[in-house]
């Protein structure tokens, strides 16, 4: 059955989980549904620190899938993924990359969100005639501001192995009563799944990917020039009070990248993709249609 035949049927909460050996020797793990009767590529999806498949919001993804093809990816070494978690954002990309050819995508939007928008910017300076339109959420430029790791609160909630509701609620929506409301929907909705639900990730996953958000992070503004290298089309957004990556951050992105635009949410924080689901979906949706 053809993606395009399935994805009429399908959602995040229903949507079969798929593998793909690559020539690095890894299975990938991924989910891919959608709408994909036009011309537009499909849009990938890089996952935050810790996240795997199950951690996207139903309301979001299907939301974007009504209009376009999807694929969620477990990269190396996360969820149900082969292999091990690299502790460099640029091996992430580069095994993002294998993903892609091992699927034979040759053209492709990105979603990176968070850690994954660190992975999207290095993919998009790897293999820049594969990307063509790109949205940054949740995340900083190589060498940002106020990024060398978390302040000691978060890090300790954000690392912690047992973490629980009120911790997410913690470092991905603000102390508002509004924002809090809807995280406590997110989290009803993300993790509703009724079978196939993807694999925990332990702590070398969560080591791995701190050590390489530590390293991304390390102070340099000279890294800011890279950023003349990702021409394509770039939407960047976050929350107005990002803890984990100071909101500021989208702002230098914003100012760096050649062809951006910058959209930040009020009342919201790190989260805020899954605080305002079907605005960000829709916001999302008319910047990749425009050509």
């Amino acid at each position: 059955m053809s993606h395009t035949t399935q994805a009429l049927e399908l959602s995040q909460l229903t949507a079969e989980n798929l593998t793909v050996d690559a020539a690095n020797g890894v299975t990938y793990a991924y989910r891919r549904f959608g709408t994909s009767d036009n011309d537009q590529p499909p849009l990938l999806f890089l996952q935050h620190f810790r996240g795997n498949l199950d951690n996207w919001d139903p309301l979001l993804v299907d939301g974007i899938a009504a209009h376009r093809e999807v694929v969620l990816l477990d990269n190396t070494g996360v969820g149900l993924s082969s292999g091990t978690v690299p502790d460099s954002v640029t091996q992430m990309a580069r095994d993002a990359i294998a993903f892609l050819d091992a699927l034979e995508i040759d053209r492709v939007d990105l979603l990176g969100y968070s850690l994954g928008g660190m992975v999207a910017q290095e993919v998009a300076l790897l293999r820049p005639r594969a990307v063509r339109r790109i949205i940054l959420a949740g995340t900083g430029p190589r060498g940002g501001r106020q990024m060398h790791g978390w302040t000691f609160d978060i890090e300790r909630t954000a690392n912690n192995a047992d973490n629980g509701i009120e911790d997410l609620l913690r470092i991905f929506f603000e102390v508002t009563e509004t924002s809090r409301a809807r995280g406590i929907e997110y989290v009803q909705r993300a993790f509703s799944r009724q079978e196939g639900a993807d694999r925990p990730n332990g702590p070398e996953v969560t080591r791995a990917q701190y050590d390489a958000i530590v390293e991304w992070g390390i102070p340099d503004e000279t890294r800011l020039n890279r950023l003349a290298g990702i021409v394509q089309p770039v939407l960047v957004a976050n929350g107005a009070n990002d803890m984990m990556i100071p909101t500021i951050n989208s702002q230098l992105l914003a100012d760096q990248l050649p062809n951006a635009r910058l959209r930040i949410y009020p009342d919201a924080a790190h989260g805020f993709l899954f605080q305002y689901p079907e605005q960000f979906a829709d916001l999302v949706t008319e910047f990749l249609s425009t050509e």
